[in-house]
């Protein structure tokens, strides 16, 4: 079976300003898709918001310079991840459908096969 890996991508200022409630409407969504992919998902997390990210860099002359914030710069920043093993890319994306942030009008995900060097 092939590894995948399911980036959640979002606004990082609507996931902050969401209430108790919507909180609650996520976490049943997240219920909902474990429970549908049972043992194909191998490892899963919600991720602190941007601000939150370390980056390390080269500083061009052998060190290293550390920033806060994250790699990119961007509106939308990554949430979350859910390492998952399965058939093939399909079975991935119907179980990835089933994400609440695939159904909000402010993220998505993002799938990307893992490099098996084995």
């Amino acid at each position: 079976m092939a590894k995948y890996l399911i980036l959640i991508y979002g606004d990082a200022q609507r996931w902050d300003a969401m209430t108790a409630e919507d909180r609650k409407e996520l976490e049943a969504g997240h219920a909902s898709f474990s429970k549908a992919a049972g043992s194909r998902v191998l490892a899963g997390h919600e991720l602190e918001l941007a601000p939150m990210a370390t980056t390390l860099r080269t500083d061009g002359v052998g060190g290293v310079t550390t920033t806060d914030g994250p790699f990119l710069e961007a509106k939308e920043a990554v949430g979350g991840y859910y390492l998952m093993e399965a058939a093939d890319l399909d079975e991935v994306m119907g179980l990835a459908a089933l994400l609440p942030e695939v159904h909000a009008d402010h993220s998505g995900v993002e799938i990307r096969p893992i490099v098996d060097h084995g």
